[in-house]
């Protein structure tokens, strides 16, 4: 360990060089490598973090850039983990880098987990974060987690048991999964660039705390954070218990997060190659739910553009096609969309729902 690096906190008192071995020592998982990864990742590496992790399937696009700072316009199209690991890696390159280009689900994430000794949850949708906090609780890990959208941002720390013994999880302070598209996430309801850096070093501030047990952290404790009048207000998060939690990984494995968090059975969510076939039926119809000043602009020849401000109105009129397919940017409104439709169809018409958006799927159209 070259100490001359971390020489500056290494002289403050109660951290000296016993704390920066157990930062060396520690292995840390961050899941996202998006607006709160990249500073959270960036302030873990430069302060020494032996062992990091990195877990995103996705690639760079032109919109992540005002806030995702790890990237540049040169990285555009390239896997988010191979780009981090790479700047990491000139950051510090005395410590091991992992990259995991998954996404995380119930057959890859307990194995994952095991090799691991804090977890940092910066995803931005709620099906990942109970299955995150499940296998957390299951496996004993420590959670840091961090969430921000529009102006606004929380931490906390789950999993850990405070002076009192008690343990809380994210299913204390929402133990009910809200329906598809009831929240939008960052990329629907917008984030100035800047909030998922507060955040974000806030995260890894916090994930230093714990490792090194230096200070207060906020243990069976929200932390709510507001950037437009720099408010903060703390909420102390006690045991609810109103809700099932796996206690077995057989049991983890059976749970049923997809459906709990997503889709109802009236509607489907598909991919491309599901589309592209569905496409080619003269009973669809391919509605784009956007606004219209959004990009890139699609064919309205082949997609009808009913943005959701104007939806309800749609809806008072009969649709002729068997077949309604939902698109948007990032597959939240579809979604929304596609639930609204059923309630006044049921099963009555096949209604579809493009998962990723057209974001995901750009090259496509």
């Amino acid at each position: 360990m070259n100490l001359e690096r971390y020489s500056r906190q290494i002289i403050l008192k109660g951290f000296g060089e016993v704390a920066q071995q157990k930062l060396v020592a520690a292995k840390v998982l961050v899941i996202g490598a998006g607006g709160l990864g990249c500073p959270a990742l960036q302030y873990l590496v430069a302060m020494g973090i032996g062992t990091i992790g990195i877990v995103d399937d996705d690639t760079v696009s032109l919109s992540n850039l005002h806030r995702q700072v790890l990237y540049n316009t040169n990285d555009i199209g390239k896997m988010k983990v191979a780009v981090a690991a790479e700047k990491l890696k000139a950051i510090n390159p005395d410590i091991d880098i992992n990259t995991y280009p998954i996404w995380i689900d119930q057959n890859n994430i307990l194995p994952l987990f095991k090799q691991y000794d804090f977890i940092l949850d910066g995803t931005d949708n709620f099906e990942s974060r109970y299955l995150i906090n499940d296998a957390c609780v299951l496996l004993e890990k420590p959670l840091i987690f961090a969430a921000v959208s529009g102006y606004e941002g929380q931490l906390a720390i789950f999993n850990v048991a405070d002076d009192h013994q008690n343990h809380t999880n994210y299913r204390d302070l929402f133990p009910v999964p809200p329906n598809a598209g009831e929240i939008p996430n960052c990329e629907e309801n917008g984030v100035l660039g800047a909030l998922p850096g507060v955040l974000g070093t806030m995260a890894a501030a916090e994930a230093i705390k714990l490792i090194t047990n230096i200070g207060k952290p906020l243990i069976n404790t929200l932390l709510h954070y507001n950037l437009l009048t720099q408010e903060q207000y703390k909420l102390q998060i006690s045991p609810a218990k109103n809700y099932k939690l796996p206690t077995a990984e057989i049991e983890f494995l059976n749970m049923n997060y997809h459906n709990n968090c997503t889709l109802p059975e009236a509607y489907e969510e598909i991919d491309m190659a599901k589309l592209l076939v569905l496409k080619e039926r003269a009973s669809t119809r391919l509605i784009d739910v956007r606004e219209r000043h959004e990009v890139p602009q699609l064919d309205p020849q082949v997609f009808s553009q009913i943005p959701m401000s104007e939806l309800a109105h749609f809806l008072e009129s009969y649709i002729q096609e068997e077949h309604i397919v939902f698109l948007c940017q990032h597959g939240i409104r579809s979604v929304a969309a596609a639930e609204r439709l059923s309630e006044k169809y049921g099963n009555a018409k096949k209604i579809y729902s493009l998962k990723g958006g057209i974001a995901k799927w750009r090259n496509h159209f």
